[in-house]
């Protein structure tokens, strides 16, 4: 089945690497004009040199809200449309409970994994979609639907994110539909603490029998992008491998 964006402008955040470079690459090749988008400026310029003149790439920190206004005007300036925005950039700074983090850390993940693609989205709607339509993607986790240890304050901002996506979808129908992803684990940097010494024996584990990579969630989000989820809004779609479905026991 073609899903084709041909004549669609995208942007994706946290592109310079995993989710967010597999998901321009899908976009590129299904024919649409992507900018990424990401803080490291020295991972954009070597992606560049792969990709060239296929898109377009813009360094911005959307941790830092302020900024976010840059994104939306480079793009209607370059392009003046903007009809899909997939939300990926994420941090995770702290690895412990709750009930021991920091201020300072608290505020520098609801910034990036919350605030800023709210800010974000905000923009691009008031700025486009509201009087053109669109699609909006925001990648958040099944840690926002489960309990974790150690992960916590992150699962809390994907939570975050999910409850965000829904509340969207209603106040922004019919013109601009809002979904969202919650990957499982995925074979990435951002996630390697949680793979890279038991890979083997966690796809054991799985129905699927692999962990997941950058290209499952890709896949998922040109789905969502494209006119072929037309009648789709405000929902969550779990990509895990199956891990969902485990029973207590595991699998036999």
């Amino acid at each position: 089945m073609e899903l084709s964006l041909l004549g669609k402008v995208a942007i994706v955040t946290g592109a310079s690497r995993g989710i967010g470079l597999a998901t321009a690459k899908e976009f590129i090749d299904s024919g649409a004009e992507v900018v990424l988008v990401s803080r490291d400026e020295s991972a954009l310029a070597e992606i560049k040199s792969n990709l060239g003149q296929k898109a377009e790439y813009l360094a911005v920190n959307l941790g830092h809200l302020d900024e976010i206004s840059k994104i939306t005007e480079f793009v209607l300036k370059r392009y003046s449309r903007i009809d899909i925005l997939v939300n990926n950039a994420a941090t995770n700074p702290y690895y412990g409970k709750l009930s021991d983090i920091d201020l300072m850390l608290e505020q520098k993940t609801l910034d990036v994994n919350l605030l800023g693609p709210l800010e974000l989205i905000k923009l691009v709607y008031n700025l486009y979609m509201k009087d053109n339509g669109g699609s909006i993607v925001n990648i958040a986790s099944v840690g926002g639907l489960n309990i974790e240890w150690n992960i916590g304050f992150y699962n809390v901002t994907k939570a975050a994110l999910i409850h965000m996506t829904r509340q969207l979808a209603l106040e922004m129908g019919p013109a601009v539909r809002v979904n969202s992803i919650a990957p499982g684990l995925v074979k990435t940097k951002f996630a390697k603490k949680l793979w890279e010494d038991k890979e083997t024996s966690i796809a054991e584990n799985l129905p699927l029998k692999r962990i997941g990579v950058p290209e499952d969630i890709a896949n998922m989000a040109l789905f969502l992008a494209s006119d072929r989820s037309s009648w789709m809004t405000g929902q969550v779609v779990v990509v895990d491998g199956g891990a969902s479905v485990i029973p207590s026991g595991g699998v036999s």
